[in-house]
């Protein structure tokens, strides 16, 4: 619940439909996760669905939800009705989030 309610409240607030759990998206970004781990690197996989990426630094108890609220907070800068993002900023995350076609959502975490 804690993983699905934060951007199931973004897409409310937008009139999109809420996402569930998805095992098998979980599990490959859990798999992803635990490469990038390794490496350190904030590179997006080459899978089979969206993704965001979050980072934060040590010594903080982060949760999804300030994931999420990062990631929402891009939505200042996206123009739902002509689908654009303001020029020279960034809210392809903010997008990912309430994606109408999105169904499933997965999350993992790595320290």
């Amino acid at each position: 619940q804690d993983f699905v309610y934060p951007p199931n409240a973004a897409r409310a607030d937008v009139g999109v439909g809420p996402v569930s759990w998805g095992d098998t998206v979980a599990g490959y970004e859990q798999g992803y996760s635990a490469q990038r781990r390794i490496d350190c690197q904030m590179v997006h996989s080459s899978g089979p669905s969206g993704e965001n990426i979050f980072w934060g630094s040590s010594g903080a108890n982060w949760s999804a939800a300030d994931a999420v609220n990062s990631w929402v907070s891009e939505k200042q800068y996206y123009d739902h009705g002509c689908n654009t993002c303001a020029e020279g900023q960034l809210c392809g995350h903010y997008t990912q989030v309430v994606w109408r076609d999105s169904t499933a959502i997965g999350c993992a975490r790595v320290v």
